[in-house]
């Protein structure tokens, strides 16, 4: 009897410490996806004509994380500031999805460091081929994104015929010649991260119409922290600003939103064209490109489609 104890207790333990095991895996598993998901994202949003927001739309990590942003309000700074360590961790911990944050923001930030130089380099001596990968990638994109669409109804295409028009005349627009000086610097990354996280939008090319996209590459391949610092703080303000908006937006209108966004995707795709047309040498090349970057967002989307993260 003593001994059936003995072997229960210790098939009991092994069961537990397999259970941990497993669910340690699990949780690495994730935090690697959701990094992975970080460095698409960081690459698109160093492309002009791409969005970050369509590849955490593509790869299911959208809703998380403007549910996620919209819900940081700093008020667990109060506890801080009150000198009450413990219930400012609490509350920090309850307000802020580290789980998701660290490992996403950790992928964004190595990709925009080290595809600021790659980016550079292909648009500076291939820009047809380039342009090209784009077009095929925002095309692919919005295909997956009109899936979000509850069916063609009137509405939705009213929506849609709207962010197409919006964009095609918004990407006709001329660039600003603003200055470099740390307020524009501060606006821009205010309003550029507004477009990052909307799928149909490119933050990138918000900078461009700025005069600030060649400058912000400059900055990041030199590293200087005055101007990435301030430009961080003018996305970090208009982040948690526009989250709040987009987050009620996806859980009351989802579908006209979506609809509203293939529009834009589609009305954007006249930025990749007109550089394609100006810049190409041979078309077989360029043709090429273009089905490589869509095919490329179906296998993204088949490799991240049954791995959902929790929410």
């Amino acid at each position: 009897m003593i001994i059936n104890r003995i072997v229960l207790k210790l098939n009991y333990t092994t069961i537990l410490h397999l259970d941990l095991g497993v669910k340690m895996k699990l949780i690495n598993m994730e935090t690697f996806l959701i990094f992975l998901r970080g460095l698409f994202m960081g690459t698109a949003d160093v492309i002009p004509g791409v969005s970050g927001g369509t590849i955490a739309l593509i790869t299911g990590i959208y809703e998380r994380l403007i549910h996620a942003i919209s819900r940081i309000d700093f008020r667990f700074l109060l506890y801080l500031v009150e000198g009450d360590v413990k219930k400012f961790k609490e509350n920090a911990l309850n307000e802020i999805d580290f789980e998701l944050f660290i490992p996403l923001l950790l992928g964004i930030g190595i990709a925009i460091l080290t595809m600021s130089k790659v980016i550079s380099f292909l648009l500076l001596n291939y820009p047809a081929v380039t342009y090209a990968f784009f077009f095929g990638l925002i095309l692919a994109s919005a295909n997956f994104v009109y899936k979000h669409v509850d069916g063609l109804t009137l509405k939705n295409i009213a929506f849609l015929l709207v962010g197409f028009i919006f964009a095609v005349i918004f990407v006709g627009l001329n660039p600003i010649q603003a200055n470099h000086s740390l307020p524009v610097i501060f606006f821009s990354g205010a309003v550029a991260i507004c477009a990052m996280i909307l799928p149909g939008i490119s933050g990138a090319f918000i900078l461009l119409l700025l005069n600030q996209y060649e400058y912000m590459i400059t900055v990041l391949n030199n590293m200087q922290f005055t101007e990435i610092i301030v430009f961080g703080t003018g996305a970090l303000i208009g982040i948690l600003s526009f989250s709040r908006f987009l987050d009620y937006l996806l859980i009351h209108y989802k579908s006209i939103t979506m609809s509203f966004l293939v529009g834009l995707m589609i009305g954007t795709l006249r930025l990749p064209y007109e550089k394609i047309v100006v810049s190409m040498d041979y078309i077989i090349p360029a043709i090429i490109a273009a089905i490589i970057g869509f095919i490329l967002v179906f296998v993204m989307e088949k490799k991240f489609e049954n791995k959902p993260l929790k929410q």
